[in-house]
């Protein structure tokens, strides 16, 4: 199995290209950033092969090279993780890479027969109406996107169902949850990373965390999240064109940050109290609803491997080891 993955040196594709790696897989990596030198070296004691790839979404001919290759799925991960000051600063950016890049990609992807185009959206595609008080369903809850990110991420799922259907092309849009975990990293295109890398960023340089609330959301270690792409992209058939994906589960960010204090001497994982300043920035201002992974599980075989203690357990390991061993 050959998959091309837009965005491949990104925090996700990081973890995508790892997974399908290690099932002995070959990866076209496709981004204009460059991969890692650690991950580099990681990759290649994997039993799959990759291609690096350096290209532009926003560039057709780039992408048409690529596609010449011949993968046989195709995965678009290519996003600008917009915050507030890049919403007002430079707004055009983010839909150009997060709708207008995917369009691209439909277009070239007309060449390629029987491949399985797969949009990785976001659970910010519900926007506001992730603040209400029901379990977010993809047929049941009417999304209400606000910001620049939210919106282009909505507008990708409806821009690859429509081209589908003209186009012929087999798309299917996945909603991902709050994402943490390995191979997580500061980048110019995702604004704020997540609390719980930012917690565990605090613990291992020494630094007690201050949280303003205790954010509480169905959270999904990366790993998983690779593992339920490569469910939808195996799967038979999918009578859908847009799935949540998530670990089903509903846990608080300083709970979280407690347990993984607990590996480091001293360190304390709190609320912050009076006049004290939080030091994590939290990606919304209130509780989010948890994804149901109902349709998911439906139609695919994921299952999620990792709870709140196995998740602090994997990642505190992978954070301590050295690099050269992490494979």
């Amino acid at each position: 199995m050959s998959t091309l993955i837009f965005g491949g040196t990104g925090f996700v594709g990081l973890n995508l290209v790892e997974d399908l790696l290690t099932k002995g897989e070959h990866v076209i990596i496709f981004d204009k950033g460059s991969m890692p030198d650690s991950a580099i070296k990681e990759f290649n004691k994997l039993p799959g092969s990759f291609d690096l790839f350096e290209g532009d979404v926003r560039d057709s001919d780039s992408i048409a090279k690529a596609m010449k290759q011949g993968p046989e799925s195709v995965i678009y991960g290519a996003a600008i993780t917009s915050g507030i000051e890049r919403d007002i600063s430079n707004p055009k950016a983010t839909i150009e890479v997060n709708l207008m890049g995917f369009l691209n990609v439909l277009e070239c992807a007309r060449s390629l027969d029987a491949c399985r185009i797969i949009n990785l959206s976001s659970s910010g595609a519900y926007g506001d109406a992730a603040f209400g008080d029901n379990v977010l369903f993809e047929a049941k809850t009417d999304p209400d996107p606000k910001t620049i990110y939210a919106v282009s991420k909505f507008a990708s799922e409806r821009i690859g169902t429509r081209m589908g259907e003209l186009w012929k092309l087999d798309v299917v849009s996945v909603r991902l949850s709050a994402v943490f975990g390995r191979w997580e990293r500061q980048t110019n295109v995702r604004d704020t990373p997540s609390p719980l890398y930012q917690i565990a960023s605090l613990i291992m340089n020494g630094e007690n965390v201050k949280l303003s609330r205790e954010d509480c959301r169905d959270w999904i270690y990366a790993p998983d999240i690779a593992r339920a792409v490569r469910a939808v992209r195996d799967a038979n058939q999918l009578r859908h064109s847009v799935y949540n994906i998530s670990n089903g589960q509903y846990w608080s960010a300083l709970k979280w940050g407690q347990a993984f204090a607990k590996h480091f001497s001293g360190i304390k994982c709190d609320l912050s109290v009076g006049q004290e300043k939080p030091n994590v920035e939290t990606h919304t201002p209130k509780e989010r609803k948890p994804l149901s992974i109902e349709r998911l599980q439906q139609d695919t075989s994921f299952v999620p491997q990792y709870d709140l203690d196995s998740s602090v357990a994997d990642y505190h390991s992978w954070l301590t080891k050295p690099k050269s061993q992490r494979n």
